[in-house]
């Protein structure tokens, strides 16, 4: 047996239902993010129980067997014991943040399970995320959110106790050594103050706020493009992206800030990040990329004396990009990294030599529901109608760097919305409330009603951002990197025109409809999402963002023209391409398929005779097909159409033969020919037949192209093969698509979604007939074309054989000229 981390003991067989740490271990690997992981494994928590009060005896249900009467004190001394064991033994006291301690969000299931499984205290994770300091944790428990009075406990005996501390004991750390023993009861604290998270806050912000004050004064930085600039968070989705940038587009030398215990694990996080995004690491990025071991969350980034003096002096440029993103977590638990980080860098650029600051802020700083405008220089939320933790974080980060703007600093605020994927590699943020959006939208087919949808693909505000930092003109301002705005109404036509018909409904309606699909059909790669919308500010940041107001970048649309960079473009269907394939493939949505209803469709009739294999064919038969498409994409992507319909061919049954499945390859293999062939294949059919007695068939028929000019005998001809399921062919023949159907069925016949508009039926209608006529036109003319390269040797080779015939002639000249001599 393996012993337990926790109490030294053997441990007893799991038990998955119930045990939380061994859900928390395996998903550990597969879902990012602490929010996503709490969200993969909320639905395995108990319900909250409250602890008794001290007359629960009176209770028509009676107490709770066991369960220990605690004090403030005692029990938030008991939480850090446990979460101790859980970080490796790392000092902690009652008023340290789990999070900025190191947990991660597996720590915290594990720290909820041990929690009630050795103290019975019931957290939900929710109460973790929302502020992740024991006394906190120990003040929810006991108290909830209102002031509540305890009695004296009673003379029992038997409850778990630790040793009476002193008043000083919320500071004294411990270690995971710390044993809980029986002992005689300790009384609670007689009163719990109330719990206002939201006071708390605004405290802690105004507490923050003033921090600026304390900053150095300083001047103004050099004009000059920078050539030493220190950047965090580049291991991060838009970090990485601007430092590839930075080196692409400016001379600089990067230091990268990175948390890691050593130079070597720092280099080895920012690489797993950048592979994570499909980005480089190369010997020549190296070549101008220093990585220093370094922590947002330590005063002075946790860097030596010597460190720090040696940036101050040396750097050009800093570039505040790392944050932590976590829409769960609250203001307490993110104001480290968010709002004292910050303030840090700051602190940074106004020290030794004057030096810019580029802080790559959020529109979260608009959050405020109803607000009016989102202008570059409009008026932000008030912060007291901020409901998450993290808008928070970001509104107390620019208003202390507007008091460090007073004080000299150069303050540049780059404000991002949603980031979607890269236009060219496909790599996104899971993160982002944008992928979380589509992706229900995608699997459940509805959308809430959204008034803009104010996102950027990450190339591009990568591009932008890295554009402002290396001109110094641009310095000092306010702009939003948040493209052009898509509005519902584009985005519900890109889903349709893509083959998926979405409804619209309001924004309670669709959140009761998609938590409702939430608990009646889980599915593990929207749980992330879940998870954010079942928390009350979590709600609040997704309704402010649908609901939002379109963002206005006038500033940066100017600098984006003045500069030659690529204008903000909308994030249609096409752009959004490669981000959706890579989604597919992990989960996160649902590409349009055959089981969707089709996007265009049309009949296809055919004639022929088979016949046995190796005889002339002389039995009629018929096909009655209906061609169909679920998308565009799918022609693009994969050049194929679905097939439904009969097959009428007495040699196969007497009734009609129903196409179980059946696919048809527009140009298979590119075109071209068979081995040792001149037929350039057009179109290759495979259809899974089933008879009316239950016997599977298959058929595959080809459609091919030579060097003739009959084009359009070409295009209705062909040639199959059919056999029982399992066996080889026993069938073989010839069919055609009659002239007279031809143009009825297959152009004029075209039928498209009725769901979209005429007009947009028309483009659907013209895209298709524009595409499959090009395909087929091609596969038409590569044999008519290779032919002719070989009639006027006019290949490669051929040109080769000339070149080594000429030179033969010069050789053998040169030969008899010698002999003449």
């Amino acid at each position: 047996m393996k012993p337990s981390p926790d109490t030294g003991d053997d441990a007893p067989a799991r038990n998955h239902e119930l045990d939380r740490q061994y859900e928390g271990e395996l998903l550990e690997g597969g879902a990012r993010g602490s929010a996503a992981i709490a969200g993969l494994l909320a639905r395995f928590q108990p319900p909250t129980v409250r602890p008794q009060s001290m007359d629960s005896a009176n209770d028509p249900e009676g107490p709770v067997d066991g369960a220990p009467v605690w004090g403030l004190e005692q029990l938030a001394k008991a939480i850090v014991s446990k979460a101790a064991a859980l970080l490796g033994g790392k000092e902690i006291d009652a008023e340290t943040d789990l999070f900025d301690a190191g947990a991660t969000s597996v720590d915290a299931v594990r720290l909820v399970a041990v929690l009630d499984r050795d103290l019975n205290v019931r957290l939900s994770l929710d109460d973790v995320f929302a502020d992740a300091r024991p006394r906190r944790l120990a003040q929810r428990w006991l108290g909830g959110s209102t002031k509540r009075t305890l009695p004296e406990a009673p003379a029992a005996t038997g409850a778990l106790e630790l040793p009476v501390a002193s008043a000083s004991s919320a500071t004294t750390t411990a270690s995971p050594g710390t044993d809980l023993v029986p002992a005689d009861p300790v009384a609670p604290d007689e009163t719990l103050p109330a719990l206002d998270d939201h006071a708390e806050d605004l405290a802690l912000i105004t507490a923050d706020l003033a921090r600026a004050d304390l900053l150095p004064w300083c001047g103004d930085p050099d004009p000059v493009p920078p050539r030493r600039v220190l950047l965090t968070g580049a291991n991060g989705f838009l970090g990485g992206h601007m430092l590839l940038d930075l080196l692409r587009h400016s001379d600089a030398h990067v230091v990268c800030l990175v948390r890691g215990d050593s130079v070597r694990d720092a280099e080895r996080r920012l690489a797993e990040g950048l592979a994570g995004f499909s980005l480089p690491w190369s010997a020549e990025i190296r070549r101008r990329v220093t990585v220093l071991p370094g922590d947002l969350r330590q005063p002075r980034l946790g860097l030596t004396d010597e460190q720090w003096n040696l940036l101050a002096n040396e750097l050009d440029s800093v570039v505040s990009v790392a944050a932590a993103v976590d829409f769960l977590r609250g203001y307490p638990s993110l104001r480290r990294t968010n709002v004292l980080g910050v303030l840090s860098l700051a602190e940074l650029a106004m020290t030794g030599r004057p030096k810019p600051l580029h802080h790559i802020s959020s529109i979260a700083v608009f959050n405020e529901i109803g607000i009016a405008s989102m202008g570059e220089d409009d008026p932000l939320a008030h912060v007291d109608r901020l409901a998450a933790g993290y808008d928070k974080s970001k509104w107390a980060a620019e208003a202390a760097l507007r008091r460090a703007r007073d004080r000299g600093l150069k303050a540049t605020f780059l404000r991002p919305g949603g980031i979607v994927g890269h236009t060219r590699t496909g790599a996104y943020n899971p993160h982002d409330i944008n992928t979380g959006l589509f992706s229900a939208i995608s699997r459940y087919r509805v959308a809430p009603k959204i008034n803009y949808s104010n996102s950027a693909p990450v190339d591009w505000v990568s591009r932008v951002a890295t554009a402002v930092i290396c001109e110094p003109s641009g310095w000092g301002q306010n702009y939003h990197l948040t493209g052009r705005p898509d509005t519902l109404t584009e985005m519900v036509r890109d889903q349709e025109l893509g083959g998926l018909n979405v409804r619209v409904m309001p924004w309670d309606v669709w959140l009761k409809d998609f938590l409702d699909r939430c608990e009646t059909d889980p599915v593990p790669e929207l749980e992330f999402m879940a998870r954010v919308l079942r928390n009350p500010a979590g709600q609040k940041i997704v309704e402010a963002s649908v609901t939002a107001p379109m963002a206005t970048g006038d500033r940066t649309e100017a600098f984006v023209a003045r500069h030659k960079l690529p204008p903000p473009a909308r994030v249609d269907a096409q752009a959004r391409l490669k981000s959706y394939e890579r989604m597919a493939r992990d989960g996160l949505v649902i590409l349009p398929s055959r089981d969707d209803p089709p996007y265009l469709w049309f009949r296809e009739t055919m004639r022929g005779k088979v016949g046995p294999v190796d005889a002339k064919p002389d039995t009629r038969c018929t096909f009655a097909l209906t061609l169909s498409i679920a998308s565009m994409y799918q022609l693009v992507q994969h050049r194929t159409i679905d097939v439904r319909g009969t097959v009428s061919c007495s040699l196969l049954h007497a009734d009609p033969l129903t196409v179980d499945d059946g696919e048809i390859w527009v140009r298979p293999h590119e075109g071209v020919p068979h081995r040792h062939s001149l037929d350039h294949p057009l179109l290759r059919y495979r259809l899974a037949l089933r008879d009316s007695d239950g016997n599977g068939w298959w058929l595959e028929g080809w459609k091919t192209a030579r060097a003739r000019f009959d084009y359009l005998q070409q295009a209705r001809t062909l040639t199959i093969r059919a056999g029982r399921e399992g066996e080889p062919a026993s069938l073989a023949g010839t069919m055609k698509v009659p002239k007279k159907s031809y143009k009825r069925e297959q152009i004029d016949g075209i039928r498209v979604n009725p769901d979209l508009s005429m007009r947009e039926q028309r483009i659907a209608k013209f895209t298709w007939l524009s595409w499959f006529s090009t395909q087929l036109g091609q596969g038409l003319l590569e044999p008519t074309l290779r032919a002719g390269a070989e009639l006027l040797d006019l290949r490669p080779d051929a040109i080769d054989r000339d070149k080594d015939r000429y030179q033969a002639k010069l050789t053998k000249w040169e030969k008899d000229r010698k002999h003449l001599r």
